[in-house]
């Protein structure tokens, strides 16, 4: 009885699960790309987007992210310069890649790209709505990669208003010059009361 109750809550409650054929990166690309994903668990300067769970930030320089999963290290970059200007990069397939492909999905545009380096060493290169993610990883990790790689660019969300302020040419201007080795002539008041306490 406790069974056909559950079966029920669940059929009523609308809830569904999703499966992904993790075995074909063409299926993994296709099934997490095309999904309009709003969720965000990470911030930049002027951008968002969701690590999956098992995935670790690691630290950031500028727009450049590492990511670590499972021994392998995910490099992220954001591209907000050719966001911020529209930039469409277009792509030609390698033939002599393990795999290449362009993405055109959600007016989103990319592609994956995987080379072999070696014997066991292969270089991820995946790149999706202006972001970018580069790994080196062994032949069992690549589709492990590639479907973290998915959910991650699929999330990417850029701030147009932060984007416009950092990269506008007359907000830059406005900066003021302040040479410190001219006299001033007179003290602050921070200066005046520090003396006036010592």
């Amino acid at each position: 009885m406790k069974k056909l109750l559950i079966i029920c809550l669940l059929l009523l409650s609308g809830c569904s699960v999703v499966r992904i054929d993790t075995t074909s990166i063409d299926n993994i690309i296709g099934v997490v790309l095309s999904k309009d994903n709003t969720l965000y668990n990470q911030m930049g300067k002027g951008y968002k987007y969701y690590i999956p769970r098992g995935v670790s930030y690691m630290g950031s320089n500028d727009y450049n992210e590492v990511l670590y999963s499972n021994g392998q290290y995910y490099y992220l970059y954001i591209d907000v310069i050719s966001y911020y200007h529209s930039v469409e990069r277009e792509y030609t397939t390698n033939e002599d890649a393990y795999y290449s492909s362009v993405i055109n999905i959600n007016d989103k545009n990319g592609y994956l790209e995987i080379n072999k380096l070696s014997d066991d060493r292969y270089f991820i290169e995946f790149m999706y709505n202006y972001a970018k993610i580069e790994a080196i990883c062994d032949y069992d990790s690549i589709n492990d990669i590639v479907l973290n790689a998915s959910y991650i660019l699929s999330t990417v969300k850029f701030n147009n208003n932060v984007i416009t302020a950092m990269l506008d040419d007359e907000f830059l201007d406005t900066e003021e010059k302040y040479d410190i080795f001219i006299s001033k002539k007179n003290t602050s008041d921070f200066i005046k009361l520090d003396e006036e306490v010592n």
